[in-house]
């Protein structure tokens, strides 16, 4: 609704090209075909929401290229995936094309080169928060309505899809490191800013929450919250980019197996040792 039918396109292309891109490559290596899991439609999915709505239309298919071949068959398929597939094909086209994945003035907001909110937070500006929340910035496809978000959300909270345990922890971590190290305490619309903008809410609920990719002790689930609240915040405020999701996450993805190391509960009847 709010960008047009490029976005609509951009979703339908990515989505197709990670389905037959699964199907081609587990016809060729004579594996059984699991596209009917829809675990490919889903990658494909989540791409398409972590692009700006103009993006050419070779940027969905090159990253559902590298999504389901580099980051989940190369690695044995849904369940093995070492990193969040959709997000791993991201970065991929934010380091190789960093200017059109950054670039949202064709999205149809006039602004300083399409900036987005937080952007513009970061330069010293100020932004409107209510827009944010209704999602008329610019900004990828997925990240910018946040009461949308939000609605998706508590649908997965009801139907127990997702626990609380990650993005709660995650968002309430980066609101505490954002009063810490932000510079402005506790401003309310330094903070609102924060949570509304860089696909916190996106990431938070509807990535960071993937099984495979995210710890299954709940000890760990919480550990993993704070660990991307604060590389988020490390990214935001003091690195070069103003967002800092796609990385924190991907990041965090690879500590998973130390994370359940650590938090693992010892079995029933065991020594300490």
């Amino acid at each position: 609704y709010i960008f047009g039918a490029s976005a609509a396109l951009t979703v339908a292309i990515s989505v197709a090209t990670c389905v037959v891109v699964e199907y081609i490559y587990q016809k060729l290596m004579k594996q059984p075909i699991t596209v009917g899991d829809l675990s490919a439609a889903l990658t494909g999915l989540l791409l398409a929401l972590n692009l700006p709505s103009g993006a050419p239309f070779w940027m969905p298919i090159l990253g559902g290229i590298f999504a389901i071949i580099v980051v989940k068959q190369v690695f044995g398929g849904l369940g093995q995936n070492f990193m969040n597939p959709a997000l791993a094909a991201r970065c991929f086209l934010l380091i190789s094309f960093a200017g059109k994945m950054t670039n949202f003035s064709y999205s149809g907001f006039d602004g300083v080169s399409g900036a987005t909110p937080l952007a513009v937070l970061k330069s010293g500006g100020t932004v409107d928060v209510p827009a944010m929340f209704v999602g008329n910035i610019p900004g990828t496809i997925g990240e910018g309505s946040v009461i949308a978000l939000l609605i998706g959300a508590a649908y997965l909270l009801a139907k127990k899809v997702i626990s609380i345990r990650i993005p709660g922890t995650y968002i309430l971590t980066v609101v505490v490191f954002a009063i810490l190290f932000g510079g402005h305490g506790f401003d309310l619309n330094y903070i609102a800013a924060h949570l509304c903008g860089g696909g916190l809410i996106f990431g938070a609920f509807f990535m960071a929450t993937d099984y495979v990719t995210s710890p299954i002790t709940p000890k760990g689930q919480i550990v993993f919250g704070i660990l991307l609240g604060v590389l988020t915040g490390l990214f935001r405020i003091f690195g070069g980019s103003a967002e800092g999701v796609s990385y924190a996450i991907i990041i965090s993805n690879i500590l998973v197996p130390l994370i359940e190391k650590v938090t693992l509960p010892k079995a029933f009847g065991k020594e300490g040792k």
